[in-house]
């Protein structure tokens, strides 16, 4: 006879108005991977539409006639008008009910979407991009919040991680997607295809329960038999949480920025996006120019090669950085700044070798080495800034990382105008990274005393 299989150890108040269901606090995911998922092809099918332009950019500049500058600016003017609606989309996520609200932003943003193909000027291309630019952005102070609820911090990294990975995967997938389909089909056609799944994705998102706001920490504290472990019936229904969403604007941002191990966070991320931003924007191009290599096979060596970077990346960071979560000080911060500094390295070497073959294998190691670092200094924020406030907590830091990530490309193509090389135009990016990783390695000392602040 075959063993009968585990039951749930406990019960908790999972989601509001509804009574206490059971769970067993020692799985990663006591309510299953479904959440983490619906919210990473939200972010998969953002990027991927974000980086079609990268992988069709030569065929559009040759329709509209624009420079290497005027071309970056498009991706930095997009990313600039989404980070001004970040903030108030963290307030949003920390007082309405977030399934709603990522949905309807999907939704708005696959339909607007076809605008982008529509275009007859370089001028209305800027305006559209800067549009769509203005809600791309918006699901992630929401759909964080969800995945630190869902999910306590013995399987946050992974969580993270399966979100950051599609963030990230859209950049190469985006890139291998523009340059073939604007090889195969012109580049109008790829805007018009993307928007069919961002449709059926909004609607999937509208299938995730709302979570009680801090159901991870509590079952977190629950399977580690920290005191507190036993929610009160206010903290369990979400009511205590609504005092703090209506603390004044600034006095929230002041109280999120005094905390330290968030500051050290935020900022090696910040400076990592513009690391990635800049990269990736650029390198099809960089490959097109440098070893003449036609506009498909180019968007695919550069997709191909960063998106097999963070898959090892990805399952490497969030493995170990949930593995040995609560044994080793500070480890979250710690790992991430040691996937910074591999990230660095891979970069470096990527811009000073000529050869093809060992450049690609730098270019992956940079990409392993940052996608490292993503998931667990993503799940670092998370663990750091109570539940009350995480929606506001991860509007602070995809705004500052997402101006990181649209300097890369401007900056980058300016240099090249400059310069009249993209490989001289990519050492902007080293510098930078370094100091990034030495802050991030700074942060280790602080993480587990905010990490305990936060739980109070």
């Amino acid at each position: 006879m075959s063993a009968a299989p585990p039951t749930p150890s406990a019960r908790i108040v999972a989601f509001p108005g509804r009574p206490p269901v059971p769970f067993d606090p020692a799985r990663a995911a006591p309510f299953g991977w479904w959440p983490a998922i619906c919210i990473a092809l939200v972010a998969l099918i953002d990027r991927v539409e974000a980086n079609l332009m990268a992988g069709a950019l030569p065929r559009i500049q040759e329709e509209f006639g624009f420079s290497d500058t005027a071309g970056g600016a498009i991706a930095t003017a997009a990313a600039v008008a989404g980070v001004v609606l970040l903030i108030p989309a963290g307030r949003l996520a920390d007082r309405t009910r977030r399934t709603w609200t990522i949905a309807a932003v999907v939704l708005i943003w696959s339909l607007l979407t076809v605008g982008s193909g529509l275009v007859q000027s370089y001028a209305t291309l800027f305006a559209v991009r800067v549009f769509l630019g203005s809600a791309g952005l918006l699901y992630n102070p929401s759909g964080s919040s969800l995945i630190a609820d869902y999910y306590p911090g013995s399987g946050r990294a992974r969580a993270f991680g399966l979100e950051r990975f599609a963030y990230f995967s859209g950049l190469p997938l985006g890139i291998m997607l523009g340059g073939a389909l604007a090889q195969a089909f012109g580049w109008r056609a790829m805007f018009f295809l993307v928007a069919v799944p961002g449709i059926i994705i909004a609607l999937l998102c509208l299938t995730i329960r709302e979570p009680v706001r801090g159901l991870g920490d509590r079952i977190e504290a629950m399977r580690t038999a920290s005191p507190g472990a036993e929610p009160s019936e206010t903290e369990a229904s979400g009511d205590g949480e609504k005092v703090k969403a209506v603390e004044p604007l600034f006095a929230q941002l002041r109280s999120l920025l005094a905390i330290r191990t968030l500051r050290s966070v935020v900022l090696g991320l910040t400076i990592l996006f513009f690391g990635l931003g800049g990269l990736f924007f650029w390198m099809p191009s960089y490959y097109q120019r440098t070893y003449d290599i036609a506009e498909g096979p180019a968007a695919a060596i550069a997709g191909g090669v960063g998106l097999l970077g963070m898959v090892i990346g990805t399952l490497l960071g969030s493995r170990y950085g949930d593995r040995r979560h609560g044994l080793s000080p500070g480890w979250r911060v710690h790992f991430g700044a040691i996937g910074l500094a591999i990230g660095t390295t891979g970069l470096a070497g990527a811009v000073m070798i000529p050869a093809l073959p060992t450049q690609i294998v730098f270019y992956c190691l940079a990409n392993v080495g940052f996608s490292i670092a993503i998931p667990n200094l993503t799940a670092a924020n998370a663990d750091v800034v109570s539940a009350g406030r995480r929606g506001m907590g991860f509007a602070v830091l995809q705004f500052l990382i997402t101006l990181g990530g649209a300097a890369g490309p401007l900056l980058v193509g300016a240099a090249s105008d400059l310069t009249g090389s993209l490989r001289g135009a990519f050492t902007v990016l080293l510098l930078p990274l370094l100091a990034g990783t030495l802050i991030t390695f700074g942060g280790r000392r602080h993480y587990d005393a905010d990490a305990a602040e936060a739980l109070k």
